[in-house]
């Protein structure tokens, strides 16, 4: 009797031991808001964001983490994705007709033949970089890809902002990228510190011309 009730107040302290592990390391976590906005000051949205610490390596990718990329009524969606480097994709094709998926891009080639519906395997996104996608069948269909090596990233939303949560303390290099910026191959970036017990880290504004304006 004894060493059952020993055991069950083991298992409340362990179980009281993780949640304040847990609450701790959620203190310690920040994030870090980012607007972005064109040339003429509008809001920019699918603009990619994402965090590499200053000093020392990135988190690696978690185990199975998968994303999808939807075909529907003739476009990729989403139109923009961000992804960490080594991660699955999907591509359901959820149109009528078929679609033969392909990427010239450096960092990852490949070509998914002809097909309707889920192609039996994912592509494994393998290099960092960005990726542009296109169908054979559909030469409208354009979709890109920016593989980072990071857990850490957002995209922004219509109203230009985006929040690149849990975030650990320490110093950051926040990097902005997006498929319409004239020089497509640029990478804006700015330093930022995230102080534990914060909510959130200073706002950060990028300003980045696109090909529109």
């Amino acid at each position: 009797m004894n060493t059952q009730v020993s055991s069950r107040q083991l298992a409340r302290r362990l179980a009281a031991l993780a949640l304040g592990l847990m609450a701790a390391a959620a203190a310690q976590a920040a994030g870090v808001a980012v607007q972005a906005v064109n040339a003429r000051g509008a809001a920019l949205s699918n603009v990619v964001v994402y965090a590499v610490p200053v000093n020392g390596k990135a988190p690696a990718l978690e185990p199975g983490k998968k994303a999808i990329i939807d075909q529907i009524d003739r476009e990729f969606v989403p139109l923009v994705s961000v992804i960490q480097t080594g991660t699955a994709v999907s591509f359901p094709n959820k149109d009528d007709v078929e679609h033969a998926v392909y990427s010239f891009s450096p960092p990852k080639r490949f070509e998914i033949k002809l097909y309707s519906g889920v192609p039996a395997r994912p592509v494994v996104f393998d290099k960092p970089g960005m990726v542009t996608l296109g169908c054979n069948i559909h030469d409208s269909m354009v979709a890109y890809v920016m593989i980072v090596d990071t857990p850490y990233f957002a995209k922004t939303d219509k109203s230009g902002r985006a929040t690149i949560e849990n975030l650990p303390a320490g110093a950051y290099r926040i990097t902005a990228w997006h498929p319409q910026q004239r020089d497509p191959n640029a990478l804006m970036t700015q330093n930022t510190d995230v102080a534990a017990g914060t909510a959130t880290a200073p706002p950060l504004k990028f300003t980045l011309p696109t090909e529109t304006n």
